[in-house]
């Protein structure tokens, strides 16, 4: 899919301000707030997100470039980048560091500093990942915005195999590196003996190894796959999603942005709207909140979306009663 030149500008812009835009605005507004902003991604993919966190924030009263600095700092799927990252935003002294992309930067971001606020955005298990004490009680200089994704694996495996019936093994597309892949393959395995399926693991880290998983699928055979959720495939969205469509492989996506860009169906909470909620906490703690006083935030709403063009394109009939429950349906 082709990215459009303002998109392709904007996606320079973001890459680009940690570098020179915070610093250059720090010198002209020295009493401007600056926002450290931590992901795990790259900006390629990330666009729309970040844009509804700046929505979020400006809900509060903050724009950034006319009353807030962000300082955007890409890890680029190398989550070994992290700490130094974070180790720097604290020595610039930054009002409060946004963490996004699983539980690795926010336990960055809290191993670097127990006074700066933090908040998180991630589709982990924030308490069990030591992220926080408890939802409604955080503790200490930390608070976000939770997202069950994991979770949602059996129900993603089900309604999967209710669009393809026919499919006995099942691939599982997962990033060994992200810290709950332990538990979406505990998740896909149990799912897969519920529905007495056969589950094929392949693992990806980088943009070659999806290449080589989708080979490896097409060689075995295997034309139904569940996509586990990670920012790292976030990114890489369009890739994964025109290689599906290149094998002929049924894919099942956690998030709906995949559906938008041509993939089969998607299931889970929408990230749009955790970015933006992440956005007003944000602009709640630079007004003086404490983290410890925000309860953590889980948005409630699952989407489920179809693109029956997709559905099409791979001969498949989607069953009334999938069409029925369907939040979208993408023609």
């Amino acid at each position: 899919m082709a990215i459009g030149i303002g998109r392709r500008l904007f996606i320079r812009a973001l890459g680009g301000m940690a570098v020179t835009w915070p610093l250059a605005a720090r010198a002209q507004h020295p009493a401007m707030p600056v926002i450290g902003f931590l992901l795990t991604a790259s900006p390629e993919g990330y666009a729309a997100f970040v844009a509804s966190y700046l929505e979020g924030l400006k809900e509060t009263g903050y724009v950034e470039g006319k009353n807030v600095i962000v300082d955007y700092r890409w890890a680029e799927g190398h989550n070994d980048r992290l700490p130094a990252m974070a180790d720097d935003l604290v020595h610039q002294q930054v009002a409060v560091i946004v963490a996004s992309g699983g539980d690795a930067p926010g336990l960055a971001a809290k191993k670097a500093t127990d006074t700066i606020p933090i908040v998180f955005i991630s589709g982990g298990a924030p308490v069990k990942a030591g992220l926080v004490a408890s939802l409604n009680r955080p503790g200490g200089n930390i608070t976000g915005v939770s997202f069950i994704v994991t979770e949602l694996i059996p129900k993603r495996l089900e309604l999967l195999h209710e669009l393809v019936p026919k499919a006995l093994t099942i691939g599982g597309l997962v990033n060994p590196s992200y810290a709950d892949a332990e538990l979406q393959l505990k998740e896909l395995r149990e799912a897969s003996e519920a529905t007495r399926l056969q589950i094929h693991i392949a693992n990806a880290g980088t943009p070659g190894e999806i290449d080589a998983a989708f080979a490896s699928l097409v060689q075995r055979g295997i034309n139904t796959l569940l996509v586990a959720n990670d920012p790292f495939f976030q990114s890489r969205r369009d890739q994964i999603v025109a290689l599906a469509a290149r094998s002929a492989i049924a894919a099942s996506y956690a998030g709906r942005e995949f559906v938008d860009v041509g993939g089969l169906i998607s299931y889970g909470p929408s990230l749009v709207d955790a970015y933006r909620l992440a956005g007003t906490y944000t602009g709640k703690v630079l007004n003086g909140t404490k983290p410890a006083d925000l309860p953590v935030q889980q948005p409630a709403k699952f989407d489920f979306a179809i693109n029956l063009k997709t559905a099409k394109a791979l001969g498949l009939t989607v069953p009334p009663t999938l069409l029925a429950t369907a939040d979208e349906v993408i023609e």
